[in-house]
């Protein structure tokens, strides 16, 4: 093969969007300004010029006192806002003393049980300065009650308390799989959430749809766009079949995004997806007020792309990854610690991480200017080749029946899984390069210290769950349980009913599975 050859080889970004050698200048229409509609060029109209991204890490593990000192620390070194991870067992709705948690307690999060829990997790932190969000899904709404509850004990202004709970189930039927309860009821949950916050946390993001995790289960980045707004579209059309209004609600939907190897197609990603969710807003649910047309996100650097041959470079992956947000918009950024492949990062890895994002803001330069690839020919291209490819899946989808129905049917899931094993394939080909996989492999690699998990503080987050229910008032928290039974099959805010359970001392288990008494669980077919 000459060199002509090999120059002309056919080249396509992870969705198949063909490259071609040269972009030129296409006639177009010109676009609107930065914070003006659609928004492709960004939410606001100075961006990071008026004011930086929030540099939110995402760290738990263990107990919540260990995860208190990691979120201390990181907030020490300049990290300005918290990111939450939970636990297995937090995830599915189970007690750190239930038995079947008894192998995954504190290992990939914090263990959350009791309103004591977060006390401890929370401590000597001012929660009314800070926001935070909170990765978690089917028990969204619980451990958001347990946050404003502490926050309250401690007087703060709760009608003040910023932050995001992530709080999308779609996405865990269709990538993830920490789901509880069928969809039906579980779409529920998140209504009442978007009811409940409406008027007793005005300043809180009620979801964080996700396209993160979709990426992560092997989707390409239209399919990303895609089947996130696709469940954006769901979930805001259940708020309105359940009489909220849409400006009501709206304003405080969020977005989660992947940020993936393939620089200039993420960066086009993000421009497609928001000036996509404005027309939706604008056309198909009459939104009125400008910032329900707004899709603000959070980005985080793609796990899936960390290897664990060669983890040193895995620090230049997720720059670059962690650039492409920026350039693209992100409203808020977490970039991974090089040892993830291997292990939870250490604090090292973690403050490197978060220096990365400090370099970027600080020493780049491209914080200096908005949309700094506008004008770009082969940025625009790709951002309307991906609109249009999203928008035709879309389509697909409603056809299906919307994405509740894509869900149910399997159709989202064959979708991924179709796009995950051609990626496997071109792998396995050796068509894709991975650095240290396939490619400029290493025999003798360096070695990474590892962060390693105290078994001796699991055993105390599982003593003091048990100690926790052996001191609750037995007829009162089963009177307050029931109150949730008999709400979960009639039509009361079950917020209200799960707040009043939580003060009386129950737990998070034991509401999890007063739900489950009335709802079931979800297995998939």
């Amino acid at each position: 093969m000459t060199a002509r050859d090999v120059a002309h080889q056919r080249r396509e970004t992870t969705s198949g969007i063909e490259i071609e050698p040269v972009y030129r200048a296409k006639d177009r229409d010109p676009q609107p300004e930065p914070g003006e509609f659609p928004y492709t060029r960004g939410v606001y109209p100075g961006m990071y010029r008026d004011r930086l991204w929030t540099m939110r890490q995402y760290a738990g593990f263990s107990s919540a006192e260990e995860t208190n000192q990691r979120f201390k620390i990181l907030l020490q070194r300049g990290q300005t806002g918290l990111s939450v991870a939970f636990d297995l067992p937090t995830q599915l709705g189970l007690d750190a003393d239930d038995p079947r948690a008894e192998a995954e307690v504190g290992l990939v999060g914090v263990s959350i049980s009791t309103l004591d829990d977060m006390r401890r997790l929370t401590d000597g932190i001012a929660l009314d300065e800070v926001t935070t969000s909170m990765t978690i899904n089917a028990p969204a709404s619980l451990l958001l009650l347990m946050y404003e509850i502490v926050a309250e004990e401690r007087g703060a202004d709760v009608s003040k308390l910023g932050g995001t709970i992530q709080n999308d189930i779609l996405k865990e039927y269709a990538a993830r799989g920490t789901y509880i309860f069928p969809p039906r009821p579980s779409m529920r949950l998140v209504t009442d959430t978007f009811r409940y916050c409406a008027d007793s946390l005005p300043s809180w993001n009620t979801i964080s749809i996700s396209g993160y995790h979709i990426r992560e289960a092997g989707s390409t980045a239209v399919q990303e766009v895609a089947f996130t707004l696709a469940n954006g579209m769901a979930y805001v059309q259940a708020a309105l079949d359940a009489g909220l209004s849409v400006d009501n609600f709206a304003p405080r939907l969020s977005f989660f995004f992947n940020a993936h190897s393939n620089f200039l197609e993420e960066v086009a990603k993000y421009r497609a997806a928001r000036r996509m969710w404005a027309k939706i807003m604008r056309e198909r649910f009459n939104a009125q007020n400008p910032r329900s047309l707004m899709l603000r996100f959070h980005t985080q650097t793609a796990g899936s792309s960390l290897t664990a041959q060669q983890p040193l470079n895995n620090v230049v992956r997720t720059t670059l990854q962690a650039l492409s947000a920026v350039m693209g918009g992100t409203q808020s950024l977490h970039t991974n610690g090089f040892d993830e492949a291997l292990a939870l990062p250490t604090e090292e890895a973690a403050t490197l991480a978060l220096r990365t994002q400090q370099i970027i803001a600080h020493e780049s330069g491209v914080a200096d200017t908005v949309d700094p690839f506008a004008g770009s020919y082969v940025v625009e291209e790709l951002t309307d080749e991906i609109e249009r490819r999203a928008l035709e899946l879309i389509e697909r989808i409603e056809q299906e029946g919307g994405a509740v129905a894509a869900v149910e049917k399997g159709f989202v899931q064959d979708e991924i899984a179709e796009s995950a094993f051609e990626w496997e394939k071109r792998l396995q080909a050796d068509e894709l390069k991975i650095v240290g996989v396939n490619f400029q492999r290493d025999e003798h690699e360096a070695k990474v210290p590892l962060h390693h998990i105290d078994g001796e503080r699991i055993r105390t987050q599982i003593e003091r769950t048990r100690a926790w229910k052996a001191a609750q008032d037995t007829e009162t928290v089963q009177a307050a349980l029931q109150t949730v039974r008999d709400a979960a099959g009639g039509d009361e805010n079950l917020l209200v009913v799960m707040r009043a359970a939580l003060v009386t001392g129950a737990t998070l288990g034991q509401i999890c599975n007063a739900l489950r008494d009335v709802w079931g669980e979800y297995r998939p077919g």
